[in-house]
């Protein structure tokens, strides 16, 4: 099924949750998702209302991940749902989108746990991985039973990764043996498999290997004093003569190019992710204008107020609507390099600039936790940076509109 099947959308229901209405979606973009995906995100919600709102600033002020998260999360069926191998109902890429929408709306530190489990290391699994290797993890890690990571960026290595991976992987008998370090590592602290990406020695290309928690020479140490996204429990890794079996790497990696198909889907992930935040923001803000007084006035009914309202609303509607564009593309197979790149490029620019309008309205608590926007307006830096930074996702557009690369 598409996301633009009439036929799947005439069969709506009529249950209030297939028919519930987020008064941020201006323009109606959820009309594209089937009754059973909205139904879906409508739980999803609830849950969401129920078990993060009310821990959220908690666990981002104590720089903690609430893993105990990770296995209601996969009982509502969001891991893995675009993997044949292990959905629990057909689903489309808009649907996917949604979800990642709602779980930042709510905490982008949750939707980053999840992302890095599902998105990413999942994904390396389903694209990389043999068929016994797919048979055995997806189903554990769409249960919530195996948590993973993802090791790519290096402490040397970010922008540059496709060339500058330094983790080196060693033939070894009928093993490999893995030595090097990465960084910025989400759910490492704590994952059971890390996906970890180094170069062979032997030929130069990129390989994948899991490595299991406990490992002998793979240590995972938590970055502190981080300002963003701080309940994502990022890590340093190192990798000292790390020993694995051949069953350990990942059978159908052959080059970095399985790493940039991966990087392609997740980058319009975190675009969805980018929105979602932006619209946390903007939800607080609006309550915000509707209560607070000032002169006499809540502060809602003043024209400057209700402008930068306005240009909130107007900057996520253009992001919803670039946002359910990649996602067709993504269902259709035909999304490239360049449309991913330009659609977290801009979202999350775009949703820099809502945070930012939605702290002006809250004036000095917009600063505070206590009042929505100030975790959202952290966070928003991360999300701006990662899955390549603004400036490289903008390289990548320009590649393809010159076919001249200027990376360096």
């Amino acid at each position: 099924m598409t996301i633009t099947d009439t036929a799947a959308l005439g069969s709506r229901d009529t249950s209030a949750a297939a028919l519930e209405v987020d008064p941020v979606d201006f323009y109606g973009f959820r009309e594209f998702l089937t009754s059973a995906e909205r139904a879906r995100l409508h739980d999803l919600r609830t849950f969401l209302a129920a078990e993060v709102a009310p821990i959220a600033d908690e666990f981002w002020e104590r720089a903690e991940s609430p893993r105990h998260l990770i296995r209601p999360l996969a009982s509502l069926g969001i891991y893995g749902a675009g993997f044949p191998d292990v959905a629990e109902f057909e689903n489309s890429s808009l649907f996917r989108g949604w979800v990642s929408y709602e779980l930042a709306r709510v905490d982008s530190s949750v939707a980053t746990m999840a992302g890095v489990h599902s998105g990413l290391a999942m994904s390396s699994v389903a694209v990389g991985g043999s068929n016994e290797q797919r048979a055995d993890l997806l189903p554990k890690m769409a249960r919530g039973e195996i948590v993973g990571a993802f090791g790519l960026t290096e402490p040397l290595s970010g922008s540059d990764t496709a060339r500058g991976i330094r983790t080196t992987a060693r033939r070894d008998g009928d093993g490999w043996v893995l030595n090097g370090a990465k960084r910025w590592i989400g759910n490492a602290t704590f994952a059971d498999i890390v996906v970890i990406w180094a170069r062979d020695v032997a030929d130069s290309n990129v390989k994948g290997f899991l490595v299991s928690r406990g490992t002998p020479g793979f240590t995972a140490t938590k970055i502190e004093r981080k300002q963003s996204l701080r309940a994502v429990e990022n890590a340093d890794i190192t990798l000292v003569d790390v020993r694995l079996p051949d069953s350990a790497r990942l059978a159908r990696v052959r080059s970095f190019r399985e790493v940039a198909l991966i990087l392609r889907q997740t980058r319009s992930d975190v675009a969805w992710q980018a929105l979602g935040n932006g619209v946390g923001a903007y939800e607080a803000a609006v309550a915000y204008a509707r209560s607070r007084e000032q002169f006499g006035r809540v502060i809602g009914s003043y024209q400057l107020v209700q402008s930068k309202l306005v240009t909130c609303l107007t900057e996520i509607t253009a992001s919803i609507a670039l946002c359910t564009r990649t996602a067709q593309l993504q269902e259709a197979d035909t999304l490239t390099d360049e449309q991913s790149a330009m659609a977290k490029a801009t979202v999350s620019e775009r949703m820099r600039r809502v945070v930012a309008l939605c702290r002006e309205i809250l004036g000095g608590n917009g600063i505070q936790l206590d009042y929505g926007v100030a975790r959202r307006f952290a966070d928003a830096e991360a999300i701006y940076t990662y899955e390549g930074t603004h400036d490289m996702n903008t390289l990548i557009v320009g590649r393809g509109i010159t076919g001249i690369p200027a990376f360096a």
